[in-house]
């Protein structure tokens, strides 16, 4: 049986390239002048089919990116994040590594922003960011100027009206603490509040508002033993193990010997997901409050779901709410493998508010189909939007499907409207740009990397987020493999 991740557009690429003479269809508009990126795993070496997933220690990161100034569209590259194993294996000689911005056990490969100037490569877990330039080069790895150890996220978000960057960041080593940190527009760290959050869930990604943070904390939790498995020679005797074990769950190391236990050379036979649905844990969602006054967490329980990516959050009357993907929960009483609730996950749009007075949670469907990679206008982030954004299809990795779709949701209409893609067109995460600082919420184009199984190339596709009308498409004499996350830098 073939590796669904080594087969089709899910498939690494094989090569960077620079490539400056691009086809355009349709017209770019003039106002759009910066860069859309997009960042995903893509193994540098050759990896086993047998057990390589996206989630591995072999996911490399790799940055595609496509530059738009005055209507043009001048050039489109791809570029390994270089961590020292990546440089090594290019013939490259790699730099020292910097343990205080976290381990490198996996190259960021989740998440590519621009903050204070900065072009920034992102992961979680207590794992090392990097910075890129212009061109998508690596300039090292990312601390925010010495202000922030251990490690990051790979889902900041920047509140349109401070310019802040706030973000909730977990470690899988050591101790089940968990930390907000906000980054100023200066790019250094202005303050940050630890809290516990017991069981090691993955806590993948926040919503905003204007006064609080919110975060999942559901059964998707770091699994200790496959972790083991992962770390430690197969020649290591039973008790061995399970000392590491216990040491990884409960003990803060420094990030050089994290590192160290997490490098290739120390992989043993087994190379899988180290992380696990965990019915016995809690489904629930935090509060807490930006102004770090008062560091303590509120939780409210939730119905049992696993949620990656929100689409926004707002208060109104007393309440938060928040909308994001649901992932159906398994209603069991074990711990499983992930891959069997991912497989049953579909994932759809859902909306939960949180009535801070009472204590209760009311839960509703926005839309049924099948979707992921939510968003919403930038300058609306954590304020009230009518409109969210999604993709169909590819999301649910089924490979015999015929054709994706771009979805816009009117909350307040409550309709939501298709911009379906041409047959065997698979389409990932498109971003929202707005057309000015001041227009409208629904003007400005939703961009974003599609995939053409007919002729085996990819294009960046422009819509109209008005009439969900193509603008523009910018065709690439090559392939962008299938990915996590992009954004524009302006």
């Amino acid at each position: 049986m073939s590796n669904l991740f080594l087969t089709g557009n899910f498939a690494p690429a094989t090569r960077e390239e620079t490539i400056t003479t691009l086809s355009v269809t349709g017209r770019i508009p003039d106002h759009l002048d910066g860069r859309y990126l997009r960042i995903g795993p893509n193994p540098v070496m050759e990896v086993d089919p047998d057990t390589y997933n996206w989630f591995s220690l072999y996911g490399d990161g790799m940055v595609h990116g496509v530059r738009l100034r005055d209507g043009k569209a001048e050039w489109y590259r791809n570029r390994w994040v270089r961590t020292p194993d990546v440089a090594r294996a290019l013939g490259e000689r790699p730099s020292r590594p910097n343990h205080r911005a976290g381990n490198h056990m996996i190259a960021a490969n989740t998440n590519v922003i621009g903050h204070a100037g900065r072009t920034l490569a992102l992961i979680e877990g207590g794992t090392a960011g990097y910075e890129l330039g212009e061109e998508l080069e690596t300039l090292g790895e990312c601390d925010f100027d010495g202000t922030l150890t251990g490690g990051y996220t790979g889902h900041p978000k920047r509140d349109p009206v401070t310019g802040e960057l706030h973000a909730v960041s977990y470690r899988n080593l050591g101790r089940d603490v968990a930390q907000y940190s906000v980054i100023g527009v200066d790019g250094r760290v202005r303050g940050t509040v630890d809290f516990d959050v017991p069981g090691k869930p993955v806590l993948h990604d926040i919503a905003l508002t204007e006064n609080y943070v919110l975060f999942f904390d559901v059964p998707l939790v770091f699994d200790r033993p496959a972790a083991v498995s992962m770390v430690v020679p197969d020649w290591m005797p039973r008790s061995a193990q399970l000392v590491l074990s216990s040491l990884l769950g409960k003990v803060s190391m420094p990030e050089s010997v994290a590192g160290r236990l997490m490098s290739r050379d120390r992989v043993g036979a087994t190379n899988d997901y180290p992380f696990t649905w965990d019915a016995s844990h809690p489904s629930r969602i935090g509060v807490l409050p930006r102004d770090g006054v008062d560091a303590g967490v509120r939780w409210f329980d939730i119905e049992p779901c696993y949620v990656f990516h929100t689409l926004n959050a707002y208060e109104e009357n007393g309440s938060i709410v928040c909308d994001a993907v649901r992932l159906q929960g398994y209603d069991g009483d074990a711990k499983y493998d992930i891959r069997d609730a991912f497989d049953s996950a579909s994932p759809t749009l859902h909306r939960w508010v949180v009535d801070l007075a009472s204590g209760k949670v009311r839960e509703s469907g926005i839309d049924d189909q099948v979707q992921e990679f939510p968003g919403v206008d930038p300058r609306l982030l954590g304020r009230r939007h009518r409109y969210g954004y999604t993709t169909a299809g590819t999301v649910n990795l089924d490979p015999t499907r015929e054709q994706d779709a771009i979805l816009r949701h009117d909350m307040e209409q409550n309709r939501t409207t298709t911009h379906s893609l041409p047959r065997h067109h698979r389409a990932g995460e498109f971003s929202f740009v707005p057309t000015s600082v001041d227009g409208a919420e629904n003007d400005g184009v939703l961009m974003g990397f599609v995939y053409d199984e007919t002729t085996g190339l990819s294009n960046l596709t422009l819509l109209d987020a008005a009439t969900m009308e193509p603008m523009a498409t910018v065709r690439l004499p090559a392939r962008v493999p299938f990915g996590f996350h992009g954004n524009w830098v302006s």
